[in-house]
């Protein structure tokens, strides 16, 4: 790889590796008549492939200084715009603006805003299909954790709640300039729906604000106790329940519930 001033600010991990770049935009089902957001251009390695593929590929890079590196890579696409911005700032209906109709997501994410970016463009996108994005393990893990278990919880409910996810492959850290600490995964996420419901996401995140706590305990921070007795009798719920013991359909019964009583 090119003689990069890696900057550890902005969690620098590059891909290069033809074969596993390759993969990955595989693993976005991505077309000719694909339109495609990237996030993170970095050395403009996973940019080239990508644009080898699609239609149209808008890049975004927060790291101006890569700018000769990732234009001299791309000088022979044609489909290829590169946007030197912190996408984290940038109006997310801005963006939906420059596609004229569905686009997908393909990223080799910082792990410091991978939440983020992933709450960024489910809550707020209208026009995207999919999301094929490279995460900490760690990270993927927690967004296919069943109820019950540890890894279980607001990722998990929030994710599968605007769409179907899987993990396409395990990628050791060896395989990234510099090596971080920890393997990746690549996650596939292809959007159910873009109905962002604020209040379903508040009372998810109340739910599981205190894990030591029952339920009805950190509901109450939303509802009264009669409030809570009522609808929990009327699922037959006890109020020993754990917000863990609760799958994605589980709460939104118990969330349409509320808003009912």
């Amino acid at each position: 790889m090119e003689n990069i001033n890696f900057k550890k600010k902005f969690g620098q991990n590059f891909i290069s590796d033809t074969n596993l770049l390759k993969a990955i935009v595989s693993d976005s089902e991505i077309t000719e008549n694909s339109d495609v957001l990237e996030i993170g251009a970095g050395a403009g390695t996973l940019t080239l492939e990508i644009a080898k593929k699609c239609n149209k590929l808008i890049s975004y890079e927060i790291d101006n200084s890569l700018k000769d590196i990732i234009e001299n890579r791309i000088k022979n696409q044609n489909n290829v715009e590169i946007i030197f911005q912190d996408i984290l700032k940038v109006n997310t209906k801005e963006i939906d603006d420059k596609f004229k109709n569905k686009y997908k997501i393909i990223a080799n994410l910082p792990y410091y805003i991978t939440s983020p970016i992933i709450f960024k463009f489910l809550e707020q996108s209208k026009k995207l299909e999919s999301m094929t994005i490279m995460v900490q393990k760690e990270v993927a893990e927690k967004m296919l954790a069943k109820p019950k278990t540890s890894n279980y919880g607001v990722l998990s409910i929030m994710v599968n709640h605007y769409a179907d996810v899987k993990i396409t492959r395990v990628v050791k850290k060896q395989m990234f300039t510099p090596m971080p600490k920890v393997d990746s995964c690549v996650v596939v996420l292809k959007i159910k729906h873009n109905n962002y419901d604020e209040k379903f996401k508040t009372f998810i995140q109340t739910s599981f604000s205190m894990r030591r706590k029952t339920l009805f305990n950190n509901l109450l921070k939303l509802y009264n106790k009669e409030e809570i007795l009522d609808v929990f009798k009327t699922l037959n719920y006890s109020v020993t329940i754990r917000a863990e013991e609760l799958t994605l359909e589980n709460f939104y019964n118990l969330y349409n519930c509320f808003r009912q009583n």
